[in-house]
């Protein structure tokens, strides 16, 4: 029991003792968060990609529990070591009927590559998505458009790997093979087709933006940007220092604030394709300055002319090939490839494991050489 004049003096002289208890309290947690962060680290680290000279802000940060999330199609890759050949080994040419490309293989490679591909691109279907459910003697036979296409794509892996190698082989050999695209599918992912115009109701710009769309990555920016600049060769160069500049849209060469939003709307899908932001290829000082880009700027225009050549080369002409289910639902085209197609989120597909270090057969199209 307290004295009564210590209850009476209290009761006349009230004290807010919780104000500073709360503010003593929440100090002290901080501290001890704080501390614990010290000793035991960032629970959730970061990851930074030093991209320009310091101080400028050209890094790209990411928690590292993001940029080194696992890509699940890993784990699902099939890959074999390839059989040195021996003299005296016959060539798959010799031994099988109508073999138009890889003939140069031993038959041994020649079946080992054709399993993996089934896996690659047909796990299900098998042998059969392209040869059809009859016998070895018929698989000769180009009665199956997925066999004509397949031929054509082994073409277009080996010029990849060949003729890009700037771009596939940027940072390491990494390389293309089928599955970089298809994932076990038979139609790969994160392919396109032409959707302008969009909105029916207007003709002119407006028809090719102003509604969400897969192309324009759901945001309002014109939905013609993979058309126009991974397909039809379109110049990507809109800068300039003067706010307003005399000319008009119909003049030949005047780069209009149309073609300045197309631009954002494939930088846009650049950036979403790779999982990066405009400063891992760009000084954000000066966009339009390629002397102040960063080495990545050159690897990802090397990209946009490789894509531009595989759908023009490619991937257009097989149009004629597909059945109507194949091809677009508008225009009826062929399927196109673009960033996301291979890169699937990932600065570098499959994050970066290397694609040929078993399969030579696919980095070029003369007779491969075995280590």
């Amino acid at each position: 029991m307290l004295p009564k004049w210590f209850d009476e003096w209290n009761r006349e002289n009230p004290t807010d003792i919780f104000g500073p208890a709360i503010l003593v309290g929440a100090l002290g947690g901080a501290i001890f968060i704080a501390a614990m962060l010290v000793a035991f680290g960032q629970p959730f680290a970061t990851k930074s990609i030093q991209t320009g000279p310091r101080g400028t802000g050209m890094s790209v940060t990411e928690f590292i529990n993001d940029v080194e999330r696992p890509d699940p199609t890993i784990e699902d890759y099939l890959t074999e070591e390839p059989y040195p050949p021996q003299p005296g080994d016959v060539l798959a040419r010799d031994i099988y009927e109508n073999v138009q490309v890889l003939g140069d293989l031993t038959e041994d490679n020649f079946n080992r590559l054709m399993n993996a591909m089934t896996f690659w691109v047909a796990p299900e279907q098998g042998c059969a998505y392209c040869h059809g459910d009859g016998d070895l003697e018929t698989y000769g036979e180009d009665n199956l458009y997925s066999k004509l296409v397949s031929r054509r794509m082994i073409e277009m892996t080996q010029n990849i790997n060949e003729n890009w190698d700037g771009h596939v082989n940027a940072n390491k050999e990494v390389g293309v093979n089928c599955y970089t695209c298809h994932r076990g599918q038979n139609v790969p992912s994160d392919i396109w087709f032409r959707i302008t115009p969009v909105v029916d109701a207007m003709t002119g710009w407006g028809a090719v933006q102003n509604r969400a769309t897969v192309q324009s990555q759901s945001t309002s920016l014109p939905s013609d940007a993979l058309e126009t600049y991974l397909l039809d060769y379109g110049i990507i160069g809109v800068h300039d220092l003067e706010s307003r500049v005399a000319g008009s849209p119909a003049d030949e060469g005047f780069r209009s604030i149309q073609d300045t939003e197309r631009t954002y709307s494939l930088m846009n899908y650049i950036d979403n394709s790779l999982g990066v932001n405009c400063v891992f290829c760009h000084n954000s000082r000066a966009f339009y300055d390629t002397a102040e880009v960063t080495p990545q700027w050159a690897t990802a225009s090397l990209g946009i002319a490789m894509v531009q050549e595989l759908n023009n080369d490619y991937l257009v002409p097989l149009g004629e090939l597909y059945p109507e289910e194949r091809l677009g639902p508008i225009h009826q085209d062929a399927p196109k490839a673009a960033c996301r197609t291979c890169h699937k989120g990932y600065q570098q597909p499959l994050q970066g494991m290397n694609m040929i270090a078993d399969w030579p057969e696919l980095t070029k199209s003369e007779a491969p050489e075995y280590e």
